[in-house]
């Protein structure tokens, strides 16, 4: 062993004692570790992040420029346009009253670098939405942005599958078995409730409103005959956890996420008992038993409501469910969402609203219902979802000058409004634009998945808390009436 004789020491830098033990499992709250932020990052589990979300981006780049991607940066001040959420506004010094925006992703940008002929783009870019925080969502974040011309949709899966597959072999060394398996929107809400459904486990919702429709059982019969649905999930071996204590607690978790009540049948001893039981004939409950695959030792959940509602507050339960019983295993299932709906129906406006961005092409074969009926139209958009959370997000873009000016009047826009908002990009393409397409991959979200971590927070160097704020730093905050001025702003102060 080398010995080392010291002679001299010298404290290089002096250190008051730390407001919280720097350790992995360290017994400090959030807030105060989030306050003290660059201490927090000392901890080894979160050094041990920031470096494999170094070696993830590492390995994007790679993996696009090898495919033949260029990494071009698009600018981060930017025209405002309606792309969902709210937009961060920066203020004009130079131009008084006129504002930029933070861009919520470079999708204008990147499809001009279409026309511009970089027929390969890729970026880690950084987006802004202003919208409410989630554990799996940031203000701001990094996204891998792609976009690619003269492709259909399966080129863009193409691309995307090997950059999972490569990504999980070098980073974990998983083997992610390609193609990756494909549902439509209409079957995974009708299967599983959410348009992000986490396939890991079974528990598939049922319809069962042709059986009930004519039932003795008024909640039921009465929901079918006003055009309502009745829906289950069956919860296999669950009587133990479910117990009517615990039943009880779930209908209140249900009712808080829309639903009226919760039905249900525990299947105990030799025959199933339930409340309703004696308003049904013996053959619509052998035929409920049946369609739900039910068997001694489960408990079957029933909902009845608008079809909307239903499947909402059944999806939800069915997670709920499936990780109070933790039959969740470890594994990845990935899974492409197709076909989505492109109009949205609003009770309150009585109107149709879009789903996409207004450069998301409709199918072919739709676009003959675009002006008649819109509940026929669905996108050639496609989401990537991974274990029950949406990891990225794409679609085929409109090129036909005739068909971007009749979305523009479908999504309630006239000439006027729409050439001022993105008159820019309709202006350039009608210079031949290439058909194109491409998606964005949520790299927080990914890195957090792929570190096993529960909030977004662990894998951000500095990242916002719930409201926004970012508590090291004090951000946002107010600033200096003389800086005001130089911008034309003046603050009101909300009346009391």
């Amino acid at each position: 062993m080398l010995e080392i004789e010291v002679t001299t020491l010298k404290v290089l830098g002096e250190s008051q004692t730390p407001p919280f033990e720097i350790l992995p499992d360290t017994a400090a709250k959030e807030d105060l570790r989030l306050k003290y932020r660059y201490l927090d990052l000392r901890r080894a589990n979160l050094q041990k992040n920031i470096l494999m979300r170094h070696k993830i981006a590492k390995v994007t780049r790679d993996y696009f420029d090898e495919n033949g991607f260029i990494e071009i940066e698009t600018p981060t001040l930017i025209k405002s346009t309606p792309e969902g959420a709210r937009d961060y506004l920066v203020p004009s010094r130079v131009h008084k009253g006129s504002f930029f925006a933070l861009p919520q992703s470079p999708q204008m940008y990147k499809q001009l670098l279409m026309l511009s002929g970089f027929d390969r783009y890729m970026q880690l870019a950084r987006c802004y939405r202003d919208e409410d925080l989630r554990a799996d969502r940031q203000p701001e974040f990094t996204q891998v942005d792609l976009e690619m011309s003269f492709v259909e949709r399966d080129d863009v899966f193409s691309i995307a599958e090997g950059y999972v597959k490569r990504l999980f072999k070098d980073v974990l060394d998983v083997d992610i078995p390609t193609p990756l398996p494909r549902m439509t929107y209409t079957d995974a809400m009708n299967n599983y409730g959410s348009d992000k459904p986490d396939t890991r486990y079974g528990m598939q919702i049922k319809d069962i409103s042709d059986i009930v429709e004519n039932c003795g059982f008024g909640v039921f019969a009465d929901t079918v005959k006003s055009g309502g649905t009745v829906r289950a999930i069956n919860a296999k071996s669950a009587v133990d956890t479910y117990t009517r204590k615990e039943i009880d607690k779930l209908t209140e978790e249900a009712k808080g996420i829309g639903a009226k009540g919760l039905a249900f049948i525990r299947w105990v001893d030799e025959a199933p008992t339930c409340s309703f039981a004696k308003f049904m004939t013996e053959d619509e409950m052998k035929a409920i038993y049946d369609r739900t695959e039910a068997e001694r030792g489960d408990v079957i959940f029933i909902v009845a409501d608008r079809k909307k509602t239903v499947l909402s507050v059944l999806g939800s339960l069915r997670q709920i469910v499936a990780k109070r019983l933790d039959i969740i295993p470890e594994q990845y299932n990935f899974l492409w969402i197709t076909e989505f709906p492109f109009f949205e129906y609003n009770e309150e406006t009585n109107s149709w609203d879009a789903m996409h961005h207004p450069f998301t092409s409709p199918l072919d074969e739709c676009i003959q219902y675009l002006d008649s009926d819109p509940e026929k139209v669905f996108a050639n958009a496609y989401d990537l979802v991974l274990n029950g959370t949406e990891l990225a997000s794409g679609s085929i873009r409109i090129t036909d000058p005739e068909l971007q000016s009749k979305m523009f009047s479908a999504l309630g826009l006239s000439d006027e409004e729409a050439h001022e908002k993105f008159g820019f990009l309709t202006d350039a393409f009608r210079f031949g634009a290439p058909p194109h397409g491409g998606m964005g991959i949520g790299l927080d979200r990914l890195c957090m998945i792929l570190l096993g971590c529960e909030s977004l927070r662990d894998v951000i160097a500095f990242p916002k808390m719930q409201n926004a704020r970012e508590l090291m730093s004090g951000c946002p905050s107010p600033c200096d009436n003389e800086q005001l001025i130089e911008l034309g702003l003046k603050i009101e102060k909300p009346q009391e």
